[in-house]
């Protein structure tokens, strides 16, 4: 049964996908929304929370959620809650991963351009594709850190038409994700003309994360 919130999973097996800059950045845009929003971070690495316990009081507010890295709940969404975005640990898999994709209403993987992370990802992607359409999950890809000059990008292009997965976006490779991980904001935190460039990369995804 899916929760009154709508929850957003950000899931892929390959650890150093980019899972914690896609889930804070996804918080970050839903919480510029007015949103409600509650950022699960079940990463033993707690990338997510260090985020969030750095995030300043000048921007929109972003509460927390305890989860146990098997995805157990410590505690839960308080009933005004909106979305819940949930960052999850690499290696996620059997029964916790489908315990997980059945909580939430999408997901989004994101995968980087390097042929290492493409072989990795390809099992995972069958898997939890065959798992999204048995709970009438809502799923899709984000290219992460990809180049578009690169042969790379185009193996990344090649593989996931390959397998017909729906690709939200591509987002470039730049240090605005790290230096505003750093001081605990998102994209949609600063003046939109110092990254104009990346916020259009970031249209279809907000796009989707909208849809019902």
């Amino acid at each position: 049964m899916k929760n009154k919130s709508k929850v957003i999973v950000v899931a892929n097996t390959k650890g150093g996908s980019g899972k914690s800059t896609l889930s804070t950045n996804i918080a970050g845009y839903l919480a510029s929304l007015n949103h409600l929003v509650v950022l699960a971070d079940a990463d033993p690495q707690q990338s997510s929370r260090m985020w969030l316990s750095n995030r300043p009081d000048s921007v929109s507010t972003i509460m927390t959620w305890d989860l146990q890295p098997d995805l157990a709940l410590t505690a839960r969404p308080t009933a005004d809650t909106t979305h819940v975005v949930i960052d999850t640990p690499a290696g996620l898999n059997g029964w916790r991963l489908r315990e997980v994709i059945n909580r939430a209403d999408k997901v989004v993987v994101p995968i980087l351009p390097s042929s290492f992370d493409i072989q990795a990802s390809h099992d995972f992607l069958i898997k939890l594709r065959q798992l999204c359409r048995e709970s009438k999950t809502e799923m899709a890809v984000v290219g992460n850190r990809v180049d578009a000059r690169t042969l790379s990008s185009e193996k990344l292009k090649t593989f996931l038409d390959s397998l017909n997965m729906p690709i939200l976006s591509y987002l470039r490779d730049t240090q605005y994700y790290l230096h505003l991980a750093a001081n605990g904001l998102s994209m949609f935190d600063i003046t939109p003309t110092k990254i104009q460039k990346d916020l259009d990369q970031w249209q279809p995804i907000c796009k989707w994360l909208d849809a019902n």
